[in-house]
């Protein structure tokens, strides 16, 4: 499941909005009644669980939840709510990211790898006692088929799906019109046909009115309150084995500050940013008793999106975006102002890679990067010629168009997110000495522009997994929105049919390394069409009490994040701390490790390094 960082994007569908290494070849063949919560007041020290007794993890987190149903969240937070909940087929290993069971014990193509056979697990139980089947896989996929108000988060996993039955309670079949690469790679959560069959306009609900929710995750939802905290209470029945938290509680910060406060004060046992910490913000809690800093290369990428004019699935436009934006010249001219190590150095203080491709490195089989000749790096004068030669000549210090009229653009910005009020002011000055105006529009909640396609520009990212289909799969015609306005899976309104049919190849495409070069073809086209200006992979830069928590898993294991991984390793694996005091957090392979601004040579799946000196995370995500 990917994420983003807009309507924000998680894939994790973390669209914000959350996806290899050696792991590549691994996932082409590898074997009620409503119960209110209790609301959460001011988060004690050690708090305690309302219901047990028992140890509460309180994670402080700036996101808020677009939506709590499966069907529709894209946001990181939401997304990583529905890992807790609900089992998915396959999940990916925290060390390497290769496939390991899920809800599914093992999965068989057949020789010509049209028909997937999963053997599901009979050791899973929904939270209200009932076991969990193929039947409820089967109808969590054909509803995703049939439904588009359903597929809105994942749909591009089941397009090419042809048919999907559950012959017996333990044997899930899925049918597909061509190979498909991804079959062990289904970031889709598998939800209880008894209580979902129930549900009319999937469109319209939100998961979120009758507590506990029923699921078979680690966590079970037990209240939600929006844009005040979610909730979750641990699964003692889980078939992998209970949490050893009691609750787990997310609960919303709009201003970090205070979360980096409440942290400092024991109110919260773990501060995720928005999602990262700033600079400053790290540096403080370092040295700071019982509190550990933990930095490792993300999975997220940070970037400038362009509105190539929005659009139905059926051709018919929509939006205001500017049509100077429609011509490749002037988008590439935009990105060719843009000093990326600038940024890297002045706003992210060295706390992320500078970007290049699509995917970022830590992801070392499928990460691509420019060549010599076609790299776009900071060069306004060639900038200032390509507007020229696109029609918008200088005239006194502002460019002007054919209608006379000065080039003026916005671009939406995270309100929440420091980073992209900082950049912004270096884009309007950047942009400024090369003729173009430029409103910078911070909002609480860019959705509603975005989705109407009224913006020009906006700042955009996704936390990517381990396979990058479903990242990929946003930019395709098949993503496009079925009528103007509507929420949809596309990013930008993307719909080339080149891009389109690297993508059809990629997907059918079982030799890893095949795979990778078109990926790398796609990657190569967004880069070059303007679309896409990828200006950084930040860093997980993120901080946690040893007093409450003894130990957790990063993922990777050997040096990763903690908030927003591609699975439920962390929150799972944490082991509450004995009491205050108790730092033994401070040891143990699983802990998150302290990094800091340093140079940090790590290894990663498949015997890649990335050399990263420079680090730091975004804003809202899409998984």
């Amino acid at each position: 499941m990917v994420v983003r960082i807009s309507p924000s994007s998680a894939p994790p569908r973390a669209r914000l909005r959350v996806f290899v290494g050696s792991g590549a070849a691994a996932l082409a063949l590898a074997a009620g009644s409503v119960v209110p919560g209790v609301p959460l007041g001011a988060a004690p020290q050690q708090a305690q669980a309302a219901d047990s007794g028992g140890k509460t993890l309180t994670v402080a987190v700036a996101q808020s939840v677009d939506s709590l149903s499966p069907f529709l969240a894209q946001k990181l937070l939401s997304t990583s709510v529905s890992r807790l909940m609900y089992d998915f087929l396959t999940n990916y290993d925290a060390k390497d990211n290769h496939a390991v069971p899920g809800l599914a014990t093992k999965w068989e193509p057949s020789p010509d790898k049209l028909t997937w056979t999963y053997t599901i697990r009979t050791d899973s139980k929904w939270s209200d006692g009932q076991q969990a089947t193929a039947e409820d896989a089967a109808w969590t996929f054909n509803k995703i088929m049939d439904d588009e108000a359903a597929a809105q988060a994942n749909g591009s996993f089941v397009t090419n799906f042809k048919k999907v039955t559950a012959p017996s309670p333990t044997q899930l079949v899925i049918e597909l019109k061509e190979p498909q690469a991804t079959m062990a790679a289904l970031d889709v959560p598998i939800v209880p046909k008894h209580v979902w069959e129930k549900v009319g306009d999937f469109s319209k609900f939100n998961n979120d009115t009758a507590f506990p929710v029923v699921g078979n995750g680690p966590f079970i939802l037990t209240d939600y309150k929006v844009d005040q905290y979610v909730k979750l209470k641990a699964n003692k029945d889980f078939w992998r084995g209970a949490p050893k938290f009691d609750e787990l509680v997310f609960k919303t910060y709009k201003d970090q500050d205070a979360a980096v406060a409440a942290l400092r004060k024991g109110e919260v046992s773990f501060v995720a940013g928005s999602p990262a910490l700033t600079p400053a913000q790290a540096n403080s809690l370092k040295g700071d008793k019982n509190i550990k800093v933990n930095e490792g290369p993300g999975r997220r990428f940070y970037a400038l999106a362009t509105n190539p004019g929005a659009r139905t699935k059926d051709g018919k436009k929509f939006g205001d975006g500017n049509k100077a934006l429609l011509d490749k010249r002037v988008r590439q001219a935009l990105f060719l102002s843009v000093d990326r190590e600038t940024i890297i150095d002045r706003v992210f203080q060295g706390h992320a890679v500078e970007g290049k491709g699509y995917i970022p490195p830590r992801f070392s089989a499928y990460a691509w990067e420019p060549s010599a000749g076609q790299a776009l790096g900071y060069d306004p004068d060639k900038a200032a010629r390509l507007l020229d030669e696109a029609g918008y000549p200088l005239k006194g210090d502002r460019r002007v168009g054919k209608d006379g009229k000065p080039l003026d653009l916005r671009i939406l910005c995270h309100a929440t997110d420091p980073n992209d009020k900082a950049v912004g002011k270096y884009l309007k000055e950047w942009w400024g000495k090369i003729g173009i105006g430029l409103k910078v529009d911070c909002l609480d909640d860019v959705s509603v522009p975005w989705y109407a396609g009224e913006y020009d520009l906006a700042f955009d990212g996704w936390s990517v997994n381990p396979d990058p289909d479903f990242v990929l799969g946003i930019h395709t015609c098949a993503a496009l929105p079925a009528k103007a306005r509507a929420s949809a899976a596309t990013d930008n309104f993307i719909c080339d049919r080149t891009y389109d049919e690297l993508y059809k190849k990629q997907l059918a495409e079982y030799d890893p390394a095949k795979r990778a070069e078109l990926v790398g073809q796609m990657q190569s086209w967004l880069y070059d069409s303007g679309y896409m200006n990828v200006i950084a992979y930040p860093n997980a830069v993120e901080a946690y009490r040893t007093d409450q928590i003894k130990s957790i898993t990063t993922m990777p294991e050997a040096a990763g994040n903690i908030y927003g991984q591609d699975g439920y390793w962390s929150w799972w694996s944490a082991v509450p701390a004995n009491g205050s005091g108790d730092t033994d957090g401070d040891s143990g392979s699983s802990t998150g490790v302290i990094i800091g601004i340093v140079v940090a040579v790590v290894v990663l799946a498949g015997g890649g390094f990335l050399i990263s000196r420079r680090r730091r995370t975004t804003a809202d995500d899409r998984e």
